[in-house]
């Protein structure tokens, strides 16, 4: 890929559009006071916690224009997609949601139709976008979001779709407004884009170069929102374990995990995704040193055969993660530990994918997110011979899951009886007199409580064991309540 420079967004060019949302803002207020209407706007997510960072930036910039967030396709004003390309799935799903609209559209000719986000930065989709979905008002790409309001002002205005991508290796924006989904916990972006380049991933293409926030701003943001009543702050990026290799000074993640640790109000910290590669002694020293970080761990190892490590360009064997993996639980006793594995990546054997069932009953995962492999356009796996039938990858991810759901409800199970404290994030999606949270180590608990809030931390009893899920009751000695 040829190199793109870096785009560093001045403090004028975010003036510019704090002046348009209030411009836009002014002009919702007085069609309010003409019609008593509330305008509305709805954004639709796909994809990685990053998509969910960056909806949150989407709006936040709508509310200050005067929008009120709908779940409601026919109530809203604005419908925004924040696309997502990993998977095949969610490109197809996002076309048949679109599609859908342009019926809407024509009852509706005023509603402003958008596409951004990761899929956007690929020619090809955006071609497909202006050709079969004309009713489409604009798209832009993941560089360029803190643009949305002169994008969005322009779409207003115009009859055409607009198109604005940028681009670049990646851009550093400070100072977006954000409406978070959540006040008691929030997702934290402490750098953008990825230089790993693993052969099945289009990320790297589509969100750029690896590049750091600075961690003055980065602590700033966290201090304010623990002001505001956050309790729990999950750290994000592509690879956060090379956080601060860009930076003009020396700062790495390890350095960052102690700086958070120190303020007041937050009570846990997250983070995600780490490669393997990076996860330096250093790191995992903070870990065990830093009490409010979780022992939970997200570890990526996508496939248990040096062969098909080596094809994904994952540039560590699995002897080398097998080590990394005894460090981290011999630091920290009864650490929670996560991954990502691929099923079926082209030239995968049986004693390839036996290789990778190894290393699951091996280290023994609290969760797994499996996929079977899905062709990317524009990645080099994409140009690998896939010989293996469909129906082979399929029996291959079912053992897989299959195995998996045996280690996690064995794993659960050594929580029977034992008291954890959990993170309180509210009714129960299925039953509204149950609670749900999380413990420490990411395992959600139900329960029943009165006078417990969303962003308490309380202490449950496990009473109950599901592969998934725990249930527990309240003990009666609520540590922190906000």
């Amino acid at each position: 890929m040829a190199k793109k420079e870096i785009v560093h967004v001045t403090v004028e060019e975010i003036a510019k559009q704090n002046e348009i949302i209030l411009r836009i803002k002014e002009n919702n207020d007085m069609e309010y006071n003409k019609t008593g209407r509330v305008k509305y706007a709805k954004v639709i997510t796909y994809g990685c916690q990053q998509n969910n960072a960056d909806s949150e930036k989407l709006k936040g910039m709508l509310k200050l224009m005067g929008y009120s967030q709908t779940e409601d396709n026919e109530e809203a004003d604005v419908i925004l997609f924040n696309t997502c390309c990993v998977r095949e799935n969610a490109e197809l799903k996002l076309y048949g949601n679109i599609g859908s609209l342009k019926g809407l559209k024509k009852k509706k000719p005023e509603l402003i139709i958008g596409v951004c986000g990761c899929m956007m930065q690929q020619k090809h989709a955006v071609e497909m976008i202006k050709q079969k979905y004309k009713h489409v008002d604009l798209i832009f790409g993941t560089h360029n979001i803190y643009k949305f309001p002169e994008i969005f002002e322009n779409a207003l205005h115009e009859k055409y779709t607009l198109i604005d991508i940028l681009d670049t290796d990646g851009v550093i924006v400070e100072k977006l407004p954000i409406e978070r989904n959540e006040k008691h916990k929030a997702w934290i972006t402490v750098m953008y884009g990825c230089n790993n380049f693993c052969s099945y991933c289009i990320v790297p293409y589509v969100r750029g170069r690896e590049r750091s926030r600075d961690p003055k701003d980065i602590i700033e943001e966290i201090k304010n929102l623990a002001q505001d009543g956050c309790k729990e702050v999950t750290l994000l990026g592509q690879n956060v374990n090379s956080y601060g290799k860009d930076l003009p000074f020396n700062f790495d993640f390890a350095d960052l995990l102690y700086e958070v640790n120190k303020i007041n109000g937050i009570e846990r910290i997250r983070f995600m995704t780490s490669h393997p590669k990076d996860i330096s002694d250093k790191l995992i020293t903070a870990m065990k040193d830093c009490s409010k970080v979780c022992e939970q761990l997200h570890l990526p190892f996508q496939a248990g055969s040096n062969k098909i490590l080596k094809a994904m360009n994952r540039v560590y064997t699995i002897e080398e993660y097998l080590e990394k993996v005894d460090k981290v639980k011999k630091a920290i006793p009864g650490i929670a530990l996560t991954t990502d594995i691929i099923v079926g990546f082209p030239g995968e054997t049986t004693e390839d994918f036996q290789e990778t069932l190894d290393v699951v009953r091996k280290v023994r995962f609290d969760q797994a997110f499996t996929f079977i492999y899905s062709k990317r356009k524009g990645t080099p796996a994409a140009k690998m011979e896939d010989n293996i039938k469909l129906e082979e990858k399929q029996r291959n991810f079912n053992k897989l899951v299959e195995l998996q759901n045996q280690i996690c409800k064995e794993i659960n199970e050594t929580y029977n009886g034992k008291i954890y404290e959990v993170l309180v994030d509210g009714p129960s999606k299925t039953n509204k007199d149950i609670l749900t949270g999380r413990t420490r180590t990411g395992k959600i608990v139900n329960f029943r409580g009165n006078n417990v809030k969303i962003g308490d931390l309380v202490h449950v009893k496990i009473i109950e064991v599901h592969s998934w899920s725990l249930n527990g009751e309240l003990v009666n000695d609520i540590r922190n309540q906000s």
